[in-house]
């Protein structure tokens, strides 16, 4: 019998298998559980004790053009959720309840523009490293152990890396 995900409260620690079959929204999960990792977010028990930078998360998939594409996508979530945490308005018009969900969560104001900063450095971070966050995206052939990061998302597994 299968589960539901939902990607707000997943739990971040521990090791999880996620399986999905094509077009079932793998893309927007890991991308939604990459911005959880970035922010830190979940209950004490259920997240890391702090929030990651790109270099310490690696999402792996099985060929370079899904690298390329999951690459792209975790970019543009991060870029477009670093936009509606500035912007309350922009925000509440969104319908983007995963991200309205992460922003409420949020102390204040303050938490927000904070919390807004983190995911643009991350977004600028993952361009910036076409060596850096690409070893964080990386084809499952590719050597894991150059790397020592506490998160891996890999193909469709969740994995909590001890380092």
């Amino acid at each position: 019998m299968s589960t539901r995900l939902d990607p707000l409260t997943l739990p971040l620690r521990g090791s999880r298998l996620i399986e999905a079959s094509a077009g079932t929204g793998k893309t927007w999960t890991i991308a939604a559980l990459y911005l959880r990792l970035v922010l830190g977010h979940g209950d004490h028990g259920t997240r890391e004790p702090r929030a990651l930078l790109p270099a310490q998360i690696l999402v792996m998939t099985f060929t370079r053009a899904a690298t390329r594409e999951l690459s792209s996508r975790i970019r543009e979530r991060l870029i477009d959720a670093a936009r509606l945490f500035r912007d309350p308005a922009a925000l509440a018009a969104s319908g983007d309840a995963f991200v309205q969900a992460l922003a409420a969560d949020c102390a204040d104001e303050a938490a927000r523009s904070r919390a807004a900063h983190r995911l643009a450095l991350a977004a600028e971070g993952e361009a910036d490293v076409a060596v850096c966050l690409e070893p964080a995206l990386e084809t499952e052939a590719a050597p894991v152990e150059r790397l020592r990061p506490r998160q891996v998302v890999y193909g469709g597994s969740f994995i909590n890396r001890i380092g």
